[in-house]
């Protein structure tokens, strides 16, 4: 076991905010897929509704009857401090982060924490990384967003598909996106919360720019792209503005073997015109509505937080990732796929990079990372092993 802060810690896993709809997600996740030996708790700011978690998880497994219940808020400095020195690694899906999130990121570095969440907020990771990466390289801290739907198919995937494709030679990776699964109200809210932040994201943006070590010798490249039809997958593709691009972008950053010049587009993947034109239409309408203080709370009282799809839509629900890589004179089609994205996936991801931090020999890395540059094939493999698929649809 690769518990890299020493054995004196009581808990390898704490999930913070465990109560929330993914967090009992997650929580019934490590009931049932926790190894033995493996020490884990459960953190929130309401005990009772702990308490009632963990009966809950006790049905399915009658040890996690002795489960400890650690009490932590988001805005308690003192009580955060606490929970990250008594653990390897914190999970939390506390959000939105931008407004949440820090203090535990805060307490995370500051303690040599190994940090996990699901954020999909650009402004959070570039304002976490310039209040935070240095601290958290100092302490051996490992800082990883983005451990859920954001980002990991797409930043696995793109690392699995590089890994496909010679070395030392430019590399194009193209990534598109389908789903038919619907959002939870804590999803919509950090969205939309994100969304209403334009002008505070591009200035998080622009400093982080500033502050990020030049690559010497290599190119890093993730250019929004253009609408247009994808021979390649028989859709519509229309360029995705999220945080996914940036993560692959920050491990080609980080990873030589991404070669020497790399560049990646991601994409929604829409079968027919009208509904493309309909979601582009409706993403335009949603993202000027957030820029109004009084439309944005009224949508964001539409949607309950902590409330969400039920097992049986879920159970319906589906995700695929295609992408088309081509370098030295080779391309290739790879794919990731899986159920429900959202919550059922999502916290399989996150509860098995916590795992992955906790419980495995890993690279070298600390300060703020992404998932493939600090867990790679290690979590590639667990997922597998927990049922998404990475595969080869093609070589060309």
């Amino acid at each position: 076991m690769n518990r890299q802060n020493g054995a004196a810690r009581p808990y390898d896993v704490v999930l913070f905010g465990a109560t929330g709809f993914v967090g009992v997600l997650t929580a019934e996740y490590l009931a049932s897929h926790a190894p033995d030996g493996c020490r884990w708790a459960l953190a929130g700011r309401d005990r009772a509704k702990l308490e009632r978690l963990r009966t809950r998880l006790t049905a399915l497994d009658p040890r996690c009857a002795d489960l400890p219940l650690l009490e932590a808020d988001a805005d308690d400095a003192g009580s955060l401090r606490a929970l990250a020195e008594s653990a390897h690694v914190v999970a939390t899906t506390v959000g939105p982060y931008v407004w949440y999130g820090e203090k535990l990121v805060a307490a995370c570095a500051e303690a040599g924490t190994d940090y996990t969440d699901l954020s999909g907020e650009p402004e959070f990771a570039d304002r976490m990384f310039l209040e935070h990466d240095t601290r958290a390289r100092e302490t051996g801290s490992r800082i990883v967003h983005a451990c859920g739907f954001d980002s990991v198919p797409h930043d696995l995937g793109a690392y699995f598909t590089v890994r496909q494709l010679p070395e030392d030679v430019p590399l194009r990776i193209d990534g598109f996106v389908r789903s038919n699964a619907v959002f939870s109200g804590g999803t919509f809210a950090s969205a939309l919360t994100a969304m209403g932040r334009g002008p505070q994201m591009l200035r998080a943006a622009k400093e982080r720019r500033l502050h990020e070590p030049r690559l010497a010798g290599r190119r890093v490249r993730a250019p929004l792209g253009r609408p247009r039809f994808s021979a390649e997958t028989g859709t519509w593709a229309l360029p995705l503005p999220t945080l996914d691009a940036q993560i692959v972008a920050r491990s080609a950053r980080a990873l030589a073997r991404y070669g020497p010049d790399f560049r990646y587009r991601h994409y929604a993947s829409v079968k027919h015109l009208p509904v493309a034109l309909g979601g582009t239409a409706a993403l335009g309408a949603l993202l000027g509505a957030a820029q109004v203080p009084a439309a944005r709370d009224w949508l964001l009282g539409r949607y309950e937080p902590g409330a969400g799809p039920d097992a049986e839509r879920r159970r319906r629900s589906w995700f695929t990732v295609r992408f088309v890589g081509e370098g030295g004179g080779r391309r290739v089609f790879t794919e990731v796929s899986g159920g429900d994205p959202g919550y059922d996936e999502t916290a399989k991801m996150l509860a098995e990079s916590a795992l992955c931090l906790a419980l495995d020999e890993l690279p070298a890395t600390s300060g703020q990372v992404t998932t493939a540059t600090a867990m790679g094939d290690a979590l590639l493999e667990r997922l597998r092993a927990a049922g998404l698929r990475f595969r080869v649809a093609a070589v060309r």
